[in-house]
């Protein structure tokens, strides 16, 4: 799968992050995109969809590739409604991808969790709580649009989110969360055994945002970007691909199969 954060501007950046999605996926042909929010930046109207989601991703959908969406905060409250998003009408929901290969020969499973970050209750946290404890896929992810660690300017914030989220996330052996709206890429080092990427550059950036801290593994401001992930049983592979092409991140994370249920 793909991920794209604070992509939706209908700029030029935008259409050329899309076109390298499009020549990678010639290679690696992934079936959803999830989106970290800011979806479509500041505006409702069916010409704001048209212009900043359904035009730069035509192909895609022509291809029947599924989009994912969690809200940001420059999206329009009536996001969850809108069909492509697969929101159901909900600011937060959780999704297992269709991988007949994953669940019948690898023995694996994958769930996301997809939360509202901008909205983020007890009643929120309670459900996230529970539907991890249910879940017994190898993998579950949570995707959100405020990071929890961050390196840029957002670190303080992101504290408060961390608070109510990060004890949930350990409980239940959660490997991998993504989230955006730092205009940058950032992998971090494992926090409490947990790898978090940062990927909000999909349609905008701020050059040279990214703070000197302790818990950047590799860290990437210069140019627009977006990722690519494959799971193949225990293993997940990730990398992070400019506009260009240019490959700024990839490695490898492996499953704590003893925290599965």
């Amino acid at each position: 799968f793909s991920a794209i954060g604070d992509a939706g501007r209908g700029d030029r950046f935008q259409h050329e992050v899309a076109a390298a999605m499009e020549a990678f996926r010639e290679a690696f042909e992934f079936s959803f995109v999830v989106m970290l929010g800011d979806n479509v930046y500041d505006g409702g109207t069916p010409e704001d969809y048209r212009l900043k989601f359904e035009l730069p991703y035509r192909r895609f959908l022509e291809d029947e590739v599924e989009f994912y969406a969690v809200i940001g905060n420059h999206d329009d409250p009536n996001q969850p409604w809108y069909p492509p998003f697969h929101m159901g009408g909900e600011r937060y929901y959780t999704f297992e991808p269709d991988a007949p290969l994953l669940a019948e020969v690898l023995r694996t499973r994958v769930r996301f969790f997809m939360l509202d970050s901008e909205n983020l209750d007890r009643t929120q946290i309670a459900w996230l709580d529970s539907e991890l404890g249910k879940s017994d896929a190898t993998w579950n992810i949570p995707i959100f649009h405020r990071p929890i660690y961050t390196s840029g300017r957002y670190a303080s914030p992101a504290r408060f989110l961390r608070a109510a989220l990060e004890p949930v996330f350990v409980k239940h052996g959660v490997r991998v969360a993504l989230s955006g709206h730092e205009h940058f890429y950032e992998r971090t080092h494992p926090q409490q055994g947990i790898t978090y990427f940062v990927s909000g550059a999909a349609g905008s950036l701020r050059v040279d945002d990214i703070r000197p801290t302790a818990i950047t593994a590799q860290g990437f401001d210069t140019d627009y970007s977006f990722m690519l992930f494959e799971i193949a049983g225990d293993e997940l592979f990730y990398q992070a691909i400019t506009r260009t092409g240019h490959s700024v991140d990839s490695g490898s994370i492996t499953a704590d199969t003893d925290q599965r249920r």
